[in-house]
């Protein structure tokens, strides 16, 4: 397939949270609004009421005299003083028998009656309006009575006038928000497709990764189920892939692997997806395949011509297995399982082949098995061995602690490579015994150094995924740093992104209980994985771990610097600490530098060391203090 189109997180969940935020603030300010508006009401209000009833009170004691004396003339003079108060409408001064001595109207007003209701209460608001009726005492006896009439003209344009600024406040500031969210979204949206890009991409070829193969994967074989036909999946290993490394160098192996993918490109169909699964494995879905031995065929012959590196010749061959959906199986494990199987299978003819999977292939089960009943003696017979590697702060020189890897030093087979027998450990629940010894083992190694006075030692030790879903791991983990006797911040303990995603919500509960008991937590190989922004930041994290594969070709590579940079910026903004994987060249180590990394690890400092080895390196850093190599 020429061009691949990866799935990317769609915008569609954001845009619907922010217009829920944009209405769930919109409805807080309206009901806010309204609240002050109705506040503002009360108050204008009260104060009309207490203005309009000090308006009558001052009528009261000035008419008494002419009431008593029936001079209709001073009460009318008194009355006409309200002119001056543009919200009264009418006015009338009553004698104690209810007959109207003076009045005042506004403007053709209406005239001012008192009735029963207005005397008993004092006061009456309508709609409209507002009534004020005040006693006239003279020596203690009432001699009559004044009221006045007030319009709520004023005050409903006073409301109105507040009520508009109100709401353009309220309506200012939804709107600033929106801009500020909007912002905002857009930011998260372009980390989350970097972060997307790097979930789904190969750096080195280009090619769909392992993450993006198994969702492609799914959904050809989803498709087979609902639609029937046929799927197919044939597994491409390159054959002696580590000799090119080992003799050219990894920059030379990250070419031949582009070239290999532009001419596994070149041969294929638009029904076939290629992907870059591992180090120098490759995988083809077929999708409907009409000829997949044909497919197979074709894929191993245009490895046929040399590759050209360097003024080398280099020859690629490859060992190809096919499993086909329904016929091999219908599940994505079992087709991959199938496929690798058939792989092996071509690998055990002489490699430069490809065999479709049959049942009767046993040879893979069977070399399972038997490093399976050789992995359990292992660690009884003490066959199990921790090496340490040194990393190093970036502020002082100091070796920032080290990291404890396993390794298996079998009597008949010699070393055993770590990706061989921990994917044996993981699926026969051998590693939760062993990850049980390793962590026990690097705490007491952590006392050990402490007691011989190297100080500040911290020891990382990696959980599988199989560990982290142990219901004990927590009080493993406590049992090894208490019998050891070591403060649990001596110990970090490093977890995949693969591994924190596949069940988020029980990792966060372990990884905060861990992290209350003082343990420190770092995310391994960063950005190989996927995990959104919204869970990162959820997740009690110390340090992230930045994956060799994006430092090896820093700097000179673009995507690498701009990757690299990127994930220390979003780790120092979430509070967290850096460490940079792989470092093994002095230019590597000022990039990263000059990016803020805190802290390295790599060949460049030290390789990994068995305890004697390391704790004499420890020992003489220790001696000799030194500044941070140049």
């Amino acid at each position: 397939m020429r061009k691949i189109a990866l799935h990317s997180a769609t915008p569609r969940l954001g845009r619907w949270l922010d217009l829920a935020n944009l209405v769930t603030a919109g409805a807080a300010l309206l009901v806010a609004s309204i609240l002050l508006i109705g506040f503002q009401f009360v108050s204008l209000r009260a104060a009309m009421l207490e203005d309009v009833d000090v308006q009558a009170r001052i009528v009261s004691e000035n008419s008494a005299a002419a009431l008593l004396f029936r001079d209709s003339r001073a009460s009318n003079e008194t009355l006409s003083a309200l002119s001056a108060a543009p919200a009264v409408e009418a006015a009338a001064i009553f004698d104690g028998e209810g007959r109207i001595v003076a009045a005042f109207r506004r403007n053709g007003a209406a005239e001012l009656g008192l009735s029963a209701d207005l005397m008993r209460a004092g006061q009456r608001f309508s709609a409209t309006h507002l009534e004020i009726a005040r006693p006239i005492e003279l020596d203690g006896d009432r001699v009559g009575v004044v009221a006045i009439r007030a319009s709520l003209e004023q005050l409903y344009a006073r409301l109105l006038a507040y009520g508009a600024l109100t709401l353009a406040v309220a309506l200012g500031s939804l709107a600033v928000a929106f801009l500020l969210v909007s912002r905002m979204r857009a930011r998260v949206r372009s980390a989350e497709a970097h972060l997307d890009r790097l979930a789904h991409v190969d750096p080195v070829t280009g090619l769909p990764n392992r993450h993006a193969f198994n969702g492609r994967l799914s959904e050809a074989l989803a498709a087979v189920d609902r639609f029937g036909g046929h799927a197919g999946l044939l597994l491409l290993d390159l054959d002696n892939f580590k000799m090119v490394n080992d003799t050219l160098g990894h920059h030379a192996g990250d070419r031949l692997l582009k070239l290999v993918a532009d001419r596994l490109l070149s041969c294929l169909g638009d029904n076939e997806l290629l992907c870059r699964i591992g180090g120098d494995e490759f995988a083809v879905i077929l999708h409907a395949p009409a000829a997949p031995d044909r497919t197979a065929a074709a894929v191993l012959q245009s490895l046929a011509a040399p590759f050209a590196i360097d003024r080398h010749e280099i020859y690629v061959t490859a060992s190809a297995g096919l499993s086909l959906c329904p016929d091999d199986a219908r599940d994505l494990e079992t087709l991959i399982r199938n496929a690798d199987t058939a792989m092996y299978q071509a690998k055990s003819r002489g490699k430069n082949a490809w065999e479709s999977f049959h049942p009767d292939f046993d040879y893979r089960v069977q070399k399972r098995l038997s490093l399976e009943t050789s992995l359990r003696k292992a660690l009884e017979r003490g066959e199990l061995q921790l090496h340490y590697q040194p990393q190093v702060s970036l502020r002082d020189g100091r070796i920032a602690g080290v990291e404890a890897l396993l390794r298996w030093e079998h009597p008949e087979l010699g070393l055993i490579s770590p990706a061989e027998f921990i994917p044996v450990a993981e699926e026969s629940g051998l590693i939760v015994p062993i990850g049980r010894w390793v962590l026990q083992q690097a705490c007491r190694q952590a006392a050990a150094w402490e007691r011989a006075g190297l100080e500040n030692v911290n020891v990382a030790v990696n959980l599988s995924a199989r560990q982290a879903r142990e219901p004990g791991l927590a009080a493993d983990v406590m049992a090894a740093v208490e019998e050891a006797g070591i403060d649990a911040s001596r110990l970090e303990l490093e977890i995949t992104e693969s591994i924190l995603m596949d069940n988020v919500q029980a990792n966060i509960a372990l990884l905060e209980r861990l992290r209350a008991e003082g343990v420190r937590l770092a995310i391994d190989d960063f950005g190989t994985g996927y995990s959104s922004m919204a869970y990162l930041k959820r997740f009690p994290i110390d340090r992230l771990k930045i994956d060799r594969t994006f430092v090896r070709d820093i700097p000179g590579d673009g995507d690498d610097e701009a990757i690299c940079e990127a994930i220390i910026a979003m780790a120092h903004s979430l509070g967290m600490t850096v460490t940079a994987e792989g470092v093994e060249n002095a230019r590597q180590l000022e990039f990263l530098r000059n990016a803020g990394c805190d802290v390295m690890q790599g060949y460049y400092f030290a390789e990994p060391r068995n305890v004697q080895a390391t704790t004499r390196f420890l020992e003489s850093r220790a001696a000799l203090a030194p500044a941070m190599p140049a």
